[in-house]
């Protein structure tokens, strides 16, 4: 196994583990992008202050607090999405459906600040209600975030945003939740790849009491 050298030593008397220290290796990327799997893609829509609307995927991303509903995602370095983040206070987060693969990758190339995914992918604008962001048409949903806080870690800059409005297309809502195998989302693997919802199966959370019974 090579990590961008030095080479990892091998741990333990059975020899089964390689263990690595982060701070030996050139980047630690590689290996904790494939091991932390499979990460959700925050679909970032956010407009710039000269109105121009970008759009960029996001596979570090997740729910911070339901009561006020917040989600945070990071980005490693300072890109367009938290420049304009940063300026306007608010943004979109939209849903990543697995047919959609193609412009959802097209829009993690790093055009310039004067260039709209929107344009480049093809995709649609849609009114956003509480933020002047759009959302992308053609998702399933559209998280309207206002940003509450920037934090610099290491190399990522981490963003909070709590949802303002949530917008779903009625066809994938059963119950009152979005049914995952309308939703069809994509996540992101390690390196190149991606992969689609597969086996699903269920498990109810147990009370103690359920536990210690055996139900």
């Amino acid at each position: 196994m090579t990590l961008n050298s030095p080479q990892p030593s091998v741990a333990n008397e059975s020899g089964s583990r390689v263990v690595i220290d982060p701070s030996a290796v050139r980047s630690v990327y590689p290996l904790l992008g494939s091991l932390v799997v499979p990460r959700p893609i925050a679909w970032v829509s956010s407009r710039s202050a000269e109105g121009i609307d970008n759009l960029a995927p996001h596979s570090f991303f997740t729910i911070v607090s339901t009561a006020p509903p917040i989600i945070v995602f990071s980005s490693m370095g300072e890109k367009d999405t938290v420049r304009n983040i940063r300026a306007t206070g608010e943004f979109v987060v939209c849903g990543s459906p697995a047919e959609m693969l193609e412009q959802i990758n097209v829009t993690s190339v790093e055009f310039g600040s004067d260039i709209s995914e929107f344009d480049v992918a093809g995709l649609t604008r849609e009114a956003s209600q509480t933020v002047a962001a759009a959302r992308v048409a053609e998702s399933p949903y559209a998280l309207e975030c206002r940003l509450v806080e920037i934090q610099a870690m290491g190399n990522g800059l981490v963003v909070f945003g709590e949802v303002m409005c949530i917008a779903v297309e009625a066809s994938v809502l059963v119950d009152g939740r979005a049914a995952i195998d309308r939703l069809d989302p994509i996540a992101r693997l390690g390196g190149s790849d991606w992969s689609r919802i597969g086996e699903i199966t269920t498990r109810r959370r147990l009370s103690v009491e359920e536990y210690r019974s055996g139900a």
